[in-house]
């Protein structure tokens, strides 16, 4: 089964790029969506259905901001939308999708550009590592993909000495995914399959930072460890250009 999860940093931008023609090649069986930007009438749902995909969104109620989808070959048992709360619950952050023996999340953990949102952004973490905790205990094989905002560790970033100081790559960031990690025995299924370093999954628009391969690694999938010897591969696909990141794909 190969999973791929992807901010496309706008869905309807990504379909004048032949995206459906990208996914038919690519040919996921399940693929997780960030930031569609789009309400659930402005997506072309049709257009997932002829090329094989049930196709599932949750919307922010802001128009042209988050929004998080999942699309699966399979039909998904249930579909949740949302983890509950409302403030995350009405930007589109978090959507889950149950099969028979695991469950894929879509989840777009938010940016801070200025100390407020930086404080929402850690509460979210926060929320987010309680709501996975809990709902371990009723459904164990979790796959959780999507785009953190956040790089783990130096190798995860073109810069590390230079960025220590700038949101997506702060300690306090860093240890709260550690501690998402560990409290949640997760797998950073990249990492456990690749340790090289340049490997990024979002780019800059200036500078000609992907050129450059001036990256961060900020779009993870997350497994639990029960998933750990179903994994057969792990890759970014840094060739594939619809947004400032790229696909990340997973083979179960």
């Amino acid at each position: 089964m190969k999973i791929i999860t992807y901010n496309v940093n706008g869905i309807r931008a990504a379909f004048t790029k032949n995206f459906v023609g990208w996914l038919q090649v690519a040919d996921p069986d399940i693929i997780c969506i960030q930031e569609s930007k789009a309400g659930n009438d402005q997506i072309d749902i049709e257009s997932f259905e002829r090329i094989g995909y049930h196709s599932y969104w949750h919307s922010a109620e802001r128009k042209g901001y988050s929004g998080v989808g999942i699309s699966s070959k399979i039909k998904p048992n249930h579909v949740e939308y949302g983890c509950g709360i409302e403030h995350y619950d009405s930007e589109g952050r978090i959507m889950r999708a149950d099969f028979d023996d695991f469950s894929v999340i879509s989840v777009y953990v938010p940016s801070a550009s200025n100390i407020l949102r930086l404080e929402y952004k850690m509460a979210f973490c926060n929320d987010f590592l309680d709501y996975i905790k809990n709902l371990k205990k009723t459904i164990p094989n979790l796959v959780i993909s999507g785009d953190f905002n956040i790089c783990h560790e130096a190798i995860d970033i073109h810069n590390p000495e230079g960025l220590k100081n700038t949101s997506g790559f702060l300690p306090m960031e860093r240890e709260w995914m550690t501690k998402f990690m560990v409290e949640c025995e997760l797998i950073d299924s990249f990492r456990f399959m690749n340790k090289e370093p340049d490997n990024y999954s979002w780019w800059s628009y200036r500078q000609n930072s992907r050129e450059r391969n001036k990256g961060w690694r900020l779009d993870y999938h997350f497994i639990t460890k029960s998933l750990k010897n179903r994994l057969s591969r792990a890759v970014i696909l840094k060739e594939v250009f619809h947004s400032d990141h790229c696909p990340v794909l997973i083979e179960l």
